[in-house]
C-alpha cells in the first residue's frame, strides 16, 4: 500500500492558503480517483482505495503543519508500511509558483512539516513532491506569506501544478519515482 500525504493546516481559516497546497492536491486526487469518503483516523483524515491498480491511502494530517510527522509515523507503524511507500506533497518557497520538484529522498530544508516527518520517522528516505509557492518580498513576514492566499495569477499556476502533481503521484504509484521525475520535474 502507498501512503500519499498532503501537508497543510486543518480548518476553514487555512483553506486555499499557500501552505495548504498539499491538502489541495489530496483533494484533487480524491476527486480524480473517487476516494472522497474521508474518515478521521490516526490524527488525520484518511481515505483508502485504488489508484492505477494499486492500493493507496490518501492522508491529510490534522495535527497542524509543524506536527505532521505525528500522524504519518502512527499510520506507517499501524499499517506496517515502509517509508519508501510514503509520498509527501507540500509547498516550497524556493520554487516559483507552479513549479514542481519530485525527489526520491532528501532533507527537510526549512519546511517545519517536513522537519517533523523526518524527525518522527527517523529517515529522509521517502519520496516527495514539492509545489512552488514563491518567496515573499523582504518586507513580508514568512508566516504571513505562507498562511496567505495566492493572487489570481498565482492561483492559476498553482492549480495547474496541482494537476501535474496528481499525475506525478499516479506515475510514482504505478511506475516509479524516477519515471515521474523525468516526466514532471521542471
Amino acid at each position: 500500500m502507498y501512503i500519499v500525504a498532503g501537508l497543510g493546516n486543518p480548518g476553514p481559516r487555512y483553506h486555499m492558503t499557500r501552505h495548504n497546497v498539499g491538502f489541495d492536491t489530496i483533494d484533487y486526487l480524491a476527486a480524480q480517483y473517487r476516494l472522497t469518503k474521508f474518515k478521521t483516523k490516526h490524527k488525520a483524515l484518511v481515505s483508502e482505495g485504488m489508484m492505477q491498480g494499486r492500493k493507496v491511502m490518501l492522508v491529510k494530517p490534522q495535527t497542524f503543519m509543524n506536527n505532521s510527522g505525528e500522524a504519518l509515523a502512527e499510520i506507517l507503524a499501524y499499517y506496517k508500511v515502509e517509508p519508501s511507500q510514503l509520498i509527501v506533497i507540500y509547498d516550497d518557497i524556493d520554487l516559483e509558483p507552479g513549479k514542481l520538484r519530485i525527489r526520491p529522498k532528501g532533507g527537510p530544508g526549512t519546511h517545519n512539516g517536513m522537519r517533523s516527518i523526518v524527525s518522527q520517522l527517523n529517515t529522509e528516505d521517502f519520496p516527495r513532491v514539492r509545489i512552488g509557492i514563491g518567496k515573499p518580498e523582504p518586507q513580508i513576514d514568512l508566516v504571513d506569506f505562507v498562511l496567505g492566499r495566492f493572487s489570481p495569477e498565482e492561483r492559476t499556476l498553482v492549480n495547474e501544478a496541482i494537476e501535474r502533481a496528481a499525475l506525478a503521484v499516479a506515475t510514482m504509484v504505478c511506475a516509479s519515482v524516477e519515471v515521474a521525475m523525468a516526466k514532471y520535474n521542471g
